[in-house]
């Protein structure tokens, strides 16, 4: 686990570790079995794997989406290089539609990447250079920067800004937007984020519907929750 950059968890128990030292994604069972392991040339995004059936995952070099079913194997590839200018975020949103944040046109758009129609655009005239993550919901455009999250309707107005400074990725649990940082996990309240857990020097950790869970000294450590 020396290796993992990014740790996952779907409500089956499973375990996904990602590896930016060989642009690895490596799936295991609760008991540690290694159950697949996926290797690309270019480093690529896991946005969750809350539908393990369907993984969405993004690369920013490729500027192409890649679909992996629970065995890790190619489901689709979906290249934004042909219809769009450079694409920094997206978020997918469900089996149809994505959000892409295009930098060289600065638009918000949402794409049908079945039908290979956009949907709508909205302009977005911000600066992309520090963005780590996007997240739509509701009509608001979510952003994590490596100092703030902040939020914007669709006109492009911001709603809110918080500094943060251990953000990794947003995570969208159904009617909740969850923040997740290196050892914590952050939960949008509506007016500010609210600690959901904490777990003091680990260098990831995650969730699924049942537990936390937090990678320390080269050990995976699971926390059951009642919420």
């Amino acid at each position: 686990m020396k290796d993992a950059n990014d740790l996952f968890a779907d409500d089956y128990g499973n375990i996904y570790l990602y590896s930016n030292k060989d642009f690895s994604l490596s799936k295991y069972d609760s008991l540690g079995k290694q159950l697949g392991k996926l290797m690309l040339t270019l480093p690529f995004k896991i946005q969750s794997v809350q539908n393990p059936l369907n993984i969405p995952s993004f690369s920013e070099n490729a500027q192409e989406l890649k679909f992996f079913d629970q065995n890790l194997n190619l489901i689709q590839t979906v290249n934004l290089r042909q219809k769009f200018g450079f694409i920094k975020e997206v978020y997918v949103e469900d089996l149809q539609q994505v959000w892409l944040l295009d930098e060289t046109t600065k638009r918000l758009i949402q794409y049908n990447f079945r039908t290979s129609q956009i949907i709508n655009a909205f302009p977005f005239d911000m600066e992309f250079e520090h963005l780590i993550d996007i997240l739509v919901f509701e009509n608001k455009l979510y952003l994590l920067t490596k100092d703030r999250f902040s939020g914007y309707d669709f006109k492009g107005v911001k709603l809110f800004e918080i500094p943060i400074s251990d953000g990794k990725m947003l995570r969208r649990e159904n009617e909740r937007v969850l923040v997740m940082g290196k050892n914590s996990i952050k939960r949008w309240d509506g007016n500010s984020l609210k600690t959901i857990f904490m777990a003091d020097k680990s260098k990831i950790v995650d969730k699924n519907s049942s537990s936390y869970f937090a990678i320390k000294d080269n050990k995976l450590y699971l926390y059951h929750f009642n919420e």
